[in-house]
């Protein structure tokens, strides 16, 4: 009894240790043999047996299956910004058409207007100084105006019984246009009866009219490239990206969009004095450090 149990416990020795040489095997599998039946001696190497290929199945099944499980999500998310890029660039692109047409278009009409008035207006010989001076001081004048009226409709307006319109340019846009757009058409109608009158008629108050409408030209135009351009980024805009007062401009605009003083500021071109008033100084040097960089890193790349 006690041979068989010294037995027993130098046969369970290599089940617990890989097999390292075929001498060793032979001397165990000989001393089991003694031990063991037959059929004990078919259990335990059956048992290890299938030990040994579940041990292979856990470890190579999760490396196997793990690639498999993270490259399609990979693929279908570099697809999908692809997309987004390409969609992106063929909006800008087709701003950028339409800006410098509108632009183009629109110029070059205010300088033909103004010439041909004037140059209409002295053919009697007699210069017409008075309503020289008022056209171009009303244009000026107008232009200015255009900041406070655009400010005050903002605020009042947009911001209240059109937002259902105005809303559109405070969320993603779909598309090269949004239904905030047709607010740049509204202003345009004034300016074009405005000019009209101005252009066929005679008078001081005719030149008037001319130089009020030649005013909100000039302001429409200055507008869609500061606020479309630099702050939105609809199309490229080259060097007035640089511009000191601009960049100033453009990150008190960038703040409205954020709503952390309530919306302020209103206007455009006098942001930068409405954020000093409600104390949002340091707000807005931050939010110029922010896109200087975002610039510097665009332009590197």
């Amino acid at each position: 009894m006690a041979a068989g149990l010294s037995s027993l416990s130098v046969t369970l020795k290599p089940l617990n240790h890989s097999f390292s040489s075929s001498n060793s095997r032979l001397k165990h599998h000989r001393i089991s043999a003694a031990v063991f039946p037959p059929s004990r001696r078919f259990n335990v190497f059956q048992r290890r047996t299938v030990c040994f290929v579940l041990e292979e199945q856990k470890q190579s099944s999760p490396m196997d299956d793990k690639p498999e499980s993270t490259s399609s999500p990979d693929i279908l998310t570099t697809s999908r910004l692809l997309k987004k890029a390409e969609r992106k660039k063929f909006e800008r692109f087709t701003y950028l058409i339409a800006a410098m047409m509108s632009s183009f278009g629109v110029t070059s009409m205010a300088i033909m207007a103004v010439y041909y008035r004037f140059s209409w207006q002295m053919k009697g010989g007699e210069v017409p100084l008075s309503e020289m001076f008022g056209t171009f001081a009303l244009s000026v004048g107008a232009a200015v105006g255009m900041e406070f009226w655009a400010r005050w409709a903002h605020r009042v307006l947009w911001h209240a019984s059109l937002w259902n319109m105005h809303e559109s340019h405070h969320k993603p846009r779909e598309g090269a246009f949004e239904l905030n757009d047709v607010f740049a058409i509204i202003n345009a109608v004034p300016a074009i009866g405005l000019l009209y009158y101005g252009f066929f008629n005679k008078g001081f108050v005719p030149g008037l009219c001319f130089g009020a409408g030649l005013g909100i030209t000039m302001f429409g135009i200055a507008y869609m490239f500061v606020h479309d351009g630099l702050v939105h980024k609809r199309f490229p805009v080259g060097p007035i990206a640089n511009v000191p007062y601009l960049r100033k401009v453009a990150a008190a605009h960038q703040l409205h969009h954020t709503d952390k003083f309530k919306g302020v500021p209103y206007g455009l071109f006098l942001g930068p004095k409405a954020m000093e008033e409600v104390g949002g100084k340091e707000e807005l040097e931050k939010e110029i450090s922010r896109r200087i960089k975002l610039y510097n890193k665009g332009s590197t790349s």
